[in-house]
């Protein structure tokens, strides 16, 4: 997923009500910016860091700007860019299913997004393919690291999560198939549901994996120019 142009760079001065952050730029100017994340972002919301922002074309919109990525702790040394937009994990799979580069997927020819499903919800994305049954397919975005290499999720408590993979069992029960794929935005070496921060949740993730619903983790390159699925990584559920 390419952005538009690059993204702009500035300082964080403050996050506050989830959705606004203040960011000062190189001469000085200060502008208060989008945050398309309604979580903890734990460990990302220190005054003083590196922060990258898009631009919006869009005249009717109140604050142009929008917070994308968060320079945080070096992984081996190395310094890396985090992805905090949690709209992009979605727009980053609807890619690689229309490219068929996401392999768990790869046999499905037809994705609706967006299809009500369970208790009054909407699945992410319904894969559909001839002579396959339906795949119900939930998208989550990750961007929690405690502990070098290891992604958590959630960063908060997360009831409407645990809710919708109880549903993907369900899903699995009726004969159809379920996945769960979490982006993680940022380099990882293993994924692993958050129990300390959310034992819900985790607990749905074990019931989850238990009932036949497919468990994946995908780690993403986050660079100024473009966000990009790059791999797998184990999923440990628990």
């Amino acid at each position: 997923m390419r952005f538009p142009s690059p993204l702009v760079e500035a300082r964080l001065l403050r996050r506050y009500k989830r959705f606004l952050a203040d960011v000062a730029f190189a001469d000085g100017r200060e502008e208060t910016v989008h945050v398309a994340n309604p979580g903890a972002m734990l460990g990302l919301d220190a005054p003083g860091a590196r922060v990258l922002l898009s631009r919006s074309d869009n005249p009717k919109r109140k604050l142009p700007l929008s917070w994308e990525a968060v320079e945080a702790a070096p992984i081996a040394g190395v310094p890396q860019w985090v992805g905090v937009n949690t709209a992009n994990p979605n727009r980053l799979v609807a890619e690689a299913l229309a490219a068929g580069t996401l392999a768990p997927f790869a046999e499905y020819g037809r994705v609706r997004p967006e299809v009500a499903y369970g208790r009054a919800s909407r699945v992410d994305f319904l894969l559909e393919g001839d002579g396959l049954p339906p795949l119900y397919l939930e998208v989550k975005n990750c961007h929690l690291m405690r502990r070098e290499g290891l992604a958590e999720f959630p960063d908060c408590k997360a009831a409407r999560s645990a809710r919708h993979l109880d549903e993907l069992s369900a899903m699995v029960a009726a004969g159809a198939r379920a996945a769960l794929v979490t982006i993680v935005q940022m380099r990882a070496e293993r994924f692993r549901p958050a129990a300390d921060i959310d034992p819900a949740y985790a607990a749905a993730v074990a019931r989850a994996r238990a009932a036949g619903v497919a468990l994946h983790a995908f780690v993403c390159r986050v660079s100024p120019e473009e966000i990009v699925i790059d791999h797998e990584i184990p999923f440990e559920a628990g």
